[in-house]
């Protein structure tokens, strides 16, 4: 019984006078309790006592973090409040025990101030029911003995000891509510330590721990907020607690070879406020079998790292997320893009007459140049004077892009070999990143699929291409089906959209939509009927070359990559990618947030 004696940390916690449960000290002036016994903060300030210190006064706190508790929504998950407070106490915390020895058959007790003994409170004696997290959250509690103080009102807060080591190993949620069931729940630390970072720091890991301890390890406190930082390792839900992001709290993570080094990249990365989403860090290192991530996403790279090293069973798992973790730290910055968006399309005032409109991207803003509507004798030169004011927008040195969005019978358009200016015939597509688009793709429900496409292509080093012979012998509903469903980003013709063999697959592949698609606007003849692709078809040909570049090249970058095949193809005519067409669809190159109304209507806004 040594490990009970001084054990002055354990507190009381009162709101306003009235003692609404107990608390434990775990640094020299933070004590943990429930959210809900600090929920009748309406009663007045929050005070927590030291009852093994007779005569010291109560001491004033504030809640600087939860657990995201909510009775409001009937959850009792992130029952976890941390109070500072204002003054540090000459006390000795609490102990934590190891992280998953909770469920072990060793005595317990908790101690706390139920009806009856809210003065200096009393102790229940306790054991864990059964090996199972219920919920991922809680360990079940029952009284020793029928005859003993039961688990009430008043607990809520408690620390669970080991009775033997005085050692912590969780928190008392609830009791069972009927004087005739002497059982509760508590929250262990590991799971504490995933609502309250800053936790890890206090809570020890045997040594090789490692496997799933509660199915969901990460899933509460890890809800993402789009464009709030990620890294923030003294994040938690509700408040925020703890110091500068650059100062982060220790983290102890279970054993693996690689957990060190785990922990000084993610310490690393939150000095360095790196900015990266851990749901997409994860899935790249996520083996076929490891599990999904959890639907909230990851509230921190904290809980990304607990989550690979508590719920993976596959420990290459670990190492190859922590080489992906270090690629991104040592990458070099990235480049700001900028992109320029060239929308031709029928005016409706003739069929000689074009309407042109121009806009530049940069800085996150959409900056429009004004628009003409010109004779296509014009269309060139009117097309080089926009792109040109358009220019003057971008930052100097930024990624550019330059996006032609055309009608669906233009899209074979050789808009690449266009000259880049009235003194300069380098073709526009041998100087800057050239792509088509279409014009049908405008509504606002195509935009979210192929950003969701996206999302997805930004994990891999490569793509795979769903290739269309020219004999267009599959049947376009397969091909639709097999884009929604298949991991193919990108489709490759031996025809041109002129063949009549192939056209209805590419009229399928716009639609799908397949966020990339490749042609050469001189394949396999579009007259020809009896071609059956064999090698010596020149469709055959390009998407063979096809397949070997898009295999090595991410597809963010293939409009780059193309643009050096072009500048390759302007000295060998017999080049495979002399007439390459790349349609290139990702919205995220093009938004404003300060879109207008008109803006608004943009194909790819």
């Amino acid at each position: 019984m040594t490990g009970l004696r001084g054990a002055e940390w354990h507190a009381r916690v009162e709101c306003g006078g009235t003692v609404c449960g107990a608390g434990f000290l775990v640094t020299g002036n933070t004590v943990l309790t429930c959210a809900h016994v600090v929920d009748n903060g309406d009663l007045g300030p929050v005070t927590v006592t030291f009852p093994q210190r007779p005569g010291e006064p109560p001491v004033t706190a504030r809640v600087v973090a939860d657990g995201g508790w909510d009775v409001g929504h009937g959850t009792d998950f992130g029952d976890l409040a941390v109070l500072e407070l204002d003054r540090d106490m000459p006390i000795t915390p609490a102990v934590l025990a190891p992280a998953d020895t909770a469920h072990s058959d060793r005595e317990l007790f908790a101690y706390g101030f139920p009806t009856g003994h809210t003065g200096f409170g009393t102790q229940a004696a306790l054991h864990a029911v059964g090996p199972m997290l219920v919920g991922g959250e809680w360990i079940e509690l029952e009284a020793r003995s029928a005859h003993g103080q039961p688990l009430a009102r008043g607990f809520s807060g408690g620390a669970v000891t080991f009775v033997d080591t005085g050692e912590v190993v969780g928190m008392v949620t609830a009791a069972a509510g009927a004087n005739s069931v002497h059982t509760g729940r508590m929250m262990p630390t590991h799971v504490m330590a995933r609502y309250w970072p800053a936790l890890s720091a206090l809570v020890p890991v045997r040594d090789g721990w490692h496997g799933r301890h509660g199915r969901g390890m990460a899933r509460a406190g890890a809800a993402y907020v789009a464009g709030a930082p990620t890294w923030d390792l003294g994040r938690a839900p509700g408040r925020n607690f703890g110091g500068a992001p650059d100062s982060p709290a220790p983290i102890h993570l279970p054993g693996h070879p690689d957990g060190p080094r785990l922990r000084a990249l993610v310490e690393k990365a939150a000095r360095a406020r790196l900015d990266c989403d851990p749901v997409r860090l994860y899935t790249a290192a996520a083996g076929p079998f490891d599990p999904l991530p959890p639907p909230e996403g990851f509230g921190s790279l904290w809980s990304a790292a607990w989550f690979v090293l508590c719920e993976v069973d596959d420990p290459d798992t670990v190492s190859r997320f922590a080489d992906r973790l270090d690629g991104l730290l040592t990458a070099p910055p990235v480049a700001e893009t900028g992109a320029i968006l060239v929308e031709l399309g029928h005016s409706g005032a003739g069929d000689d007459l074009v309407r042109v409109e121009v806009s530049a991207y940069s800085g996150g803003r959409r900056h429009p140049v004004p628009a003409e509507t010109i004779p296509r004798a014009r269309l060139k030169a009117c097309v080089q004077d926009r792109i040109e004011d358009a220019f003057c927008h971008l930052t100097p040195g930024a990624d550019e892009l330059i996006a032609f969005v055309l009608p669906r019978d233009w899209l074979d358009w050789p808009v690449d070999r266009w000259e880049k200016g009235p003194d300069d015939d380098t073709p526009l597509g041998c100087v800057h990143p050239v792509v088509v688009t279409d014009h049908a793709r405008r509504r606002s429900s195509t935009r979210h699929v192929l950003t969701s496409a996206w999302q997805h292509l930004d994990t891999r080093d490569g793509t795979r291409v769903r290739r269309v012979a020219c004999s267009g012998t599959e049947d376009p509903k397969q091909l639709w089906l097999a884009l929604v469903q298949s991991e193919a980003g990108l489709t490759g013709f031996a025809a041109t959209p002129r063949s009549s063999r192939t056209r209805p697959h590419f009229e399928t592949s716009l639609t799908a939509p397949a966020p990339v698609m490749v042609w050469s606007r001189r394949g396999c003849d579009p007259d020809r009927a009896d071609c059956a692709g064999a090698a010596d078809c020149p469709g055959t040909a390009f998407l063979d070359a096809l397949d070997k570049l898009a295999s090595g090249v991410p597809p963010a970058r293939l409009p780059r990559r193309v643009l050096g095949l072009r500048q390759l193809a302007v000295a060998d005519d017999g080049h495979w990618a002399r007439d390459i067409q790349l349609l290139w669809d990702d919205p995220r190159r093009f938004t404003d947030p300060h879109a207008t109304a008109v803006h608004t209507r943009s194909p790819v806004a």
